[in-house]
């Protein structure tokens, strides 16, 4: 099967912003993060909300794609379970060995902890609720921070191989309905958007997010359906030749969705807007910022992926090394992060070399943890989603055919 690049270049980018994302989230001024920094800008929530519009659908759509391409018509069972516990294993020590370091200095920073990892380490790994504590997990003795979407895949994958494995005996039998280009594009441009718009509306008030899995209504109804459409849309080159096709009027109006909604919070935060007419203030502003924003997210997905496939479907310098250390960046890069910014915060560094460190720092971090030890200890690869037997070199494989 031909390797889709363009999807691997978009997930390794997506991974990347993560720790853009991340490192500005201890910057937002108004925004909660496990540690805040000195230094916060109220203009930082603009370019955050744009990017945290799509980051995570993307990822859910794309962990969606390479589950439907890979996908065996035999085996199914097998390779589910492998995939499985390729994300479990890392989850669970993610838990254990990575993210307790988080909960340590966030349980410092807040004072729900005496200095001594050792010591926090071992009440930790008890796994049971810290009464009064506040730091992330407390009251259930254990957090998976930013491994959650992890925890999340793993009952997505399984339902979806369930559901696809009982329903293939229908495939045949079901009638097939001949829609037009311009009809079937129409279709799958206005009814995710709507459904999104709906979560938004409904369910999203009621069930905010928590990543908590079990109670995250508003999340799982977002996340699986752009699982479940990727899963879908793997192998269906029509609806990639509409995704390209329709490349210019998805980023226009993603564009036209992100104006909606930053231009109604803009607005709302203006001097004397309370003087307005009463007719005005009464207009259903926050339901067209919410309706804004479920275009953007849908429409800003459909533009990655158009484009994407004209611009990246090529291989690149370094592809097959960033494909195979994004899993293991991901895991390490939030833990990394925290603690650099934990030791940078009492330097009194500056609003621009502080983060600049804290970023430059957790990139080279990253990357000599991944290098000098995940990449090259064999035990250690599948802790962090890597395949125990390292890839071949160019020169091996050349060597071998």
């Amino acid at each position: 099967m031909h390797r889709r690049h363009d999807l691997d270049t978009l997930r390794i980018a997506a991974f990347a912003l993560l720790i853009l994302y991340h490192a500005a989230m201890a910057y937002v001024a108004g925004w909660d993060f496990h540690l805040k920094s000195a230094y916060t800008a109220e203009w930082l929530q603009w370019p955050m909300i744009a990017l945290n519009r799509w980051r995570m659908p993307l990822l859910f759509a794309i962990s969606g794609i390479a589950l439907g391409l890979s996908l065996p018509d035999q085996g199914r069972l097998q390779h589910t379970l492998r995939r499985c516990w390729r994300l479990q294993l890392p989850l669970l020590f993610g838990i254990v060995a990575v993210v307790s370091l988080q909960a340590y200095y966030e349980a410092l920073d807040k004072g729900d902890a005496a200095p001594g990892l050792a010591r926090f380490l071992w009440r930790y790994w008890q796994f049971q609720p810290w009464p009064g504590a506040h730091f992330s997990g407390a009251a259930y003795g254990f957090t998976w921070n930013h491994l959650w979407y992890l925890a999340y895949l793993l009952p997505y994958t399984v339902l979806v191989v369930s559901l696809a494995s009982l329903l293939r005996p229908l495939r045949g039998v079901l009638p097939r309905v001949q829609l037009s280009d311009r009809l079937l594009g129409s279709v799958l441009l206005m009814a995710p958007a709507a459904w999104l718009a709906w979560a938004l509306l409904v369910l999203m008030p009621r069930w905010p997010p928590t990543h908590a899995l079990l109670d995250d209504v508003y999340v799982h109804a977002e996340s699986l359906p752009l699982f479940l459409g990727g899963f879908l849309a793997a192998r269906w080159q029509r609806g990639w030749g509409l995704l390209v096709r329709g490349r210019r009027l998805t980023l226009a109006l993603a564009a036209l969705g992100l104006c909606m909604e930053l231009g109604i919070r803009a607005l709302s935060r203006l001097p004397h807007v309370g003087e307005v007419d009463a007719w005005v203030l009464a207009l259903p502003w926050a339901q067209a910022e919410r309706v804004g924003r479920a275009l953007y997210t849908w429409c800003m997905l459909l533009a990655l992926f158009g484009w994407a496939r004209v611009l990246l479907d090529r291989p690149w310098a370094g592809l097959t090394y960033c494909r195979e250390a994004v899993f293991s960046w991901y895991i390490l890069h939030q833990t990394v992060l925290i603690v650099l910014l934990y030791a940078l915060r009492p330097l009194q560094l500056g609003p621009w070399l502080e983060p600049a460190l804290l970023v430059s720092g957790t990139v080279g971090g990253c990357l000599l943890i991944h290098e000098l030890l995940v990449r090259r200890v064999r035990w250690l690869r599948p802790l962090f989603g890597l395949r125990a037997n390292r890839p071949p070199t160019p020169a091996i494989r050349a060597a071998t055919l």
